[in-house]
């Protein structure tokens, strides 16, 4: 029987700790301790980055109806715990489509999430709502990203 790989419990302080623990990664190889390669994850969080910027694509309605109901009522106390905890929480469900197919390229997915980070590290203009949590601050923004890179870089273990 293959005792499962624990998960790294990490803390980034900035997107380019972040971004530097990626790029690790990519040199010196990982083990899965989860579902999810690095290629994927990078893109996964590179994505996410950009909807504070740009704005979730329309979310198809059963999709829009159930974040509209969480916005006005869970999702805001949920994204209050998770700021002042600073612990992403486990199986939270996320939008299928910005989960992209495992054995992508994973040199291009890493330069991907830089551009993203630096990106809406140094954005000073309007921040879109989240469909989940409304009107945020830049800081928020930047925390549950740091929280969500951690939460699943966190599945990916060095090799030595």
């Amino acid at each position: 029987m293959v005792t499962p790989l624990p998960r790294r419990q990490l803390r980034f302080d900035s997107l380019e700790e972040a971004v530097a623990d990626a790029e690790n990664l990519l040199r010196s190889g990982y083990s899965q301790a989860g579902n999810w390669d690095l290629a994927q994850i990078c893109e996964h969080l590179a994505q996410w980055m950009s909807f504070p910027i740009e704005g979730v694509p329309p979310l198809p309605l059963p999709m829009k109806v159930m974040s509209a109901a969480m916005r006005c009522t869970i999702g805001p106390g949920w994204v209050r715990k998770v700021l002042a905890t600073g612990n992403w929480p486990d199986k939270v469900p996320t939008d299928k489509r910005t989960i992209p197919r495992a054995g992508g390229n994973e040199a291009e997915a890493v330069e991907r999430l830089r551009t993203a980070a630096n990106r809406l590290q140094h954005h000073n203009g309007e921040f879109k709502p989240s469909p989940l949590f409304g009107q945020l601050d830049k800081e928020s923004w930047l925390q549950l990203h740091r929280l969500h890179a951690a939460h699943h870089l966190g599945f990916l273990i060095p090799e030595e």
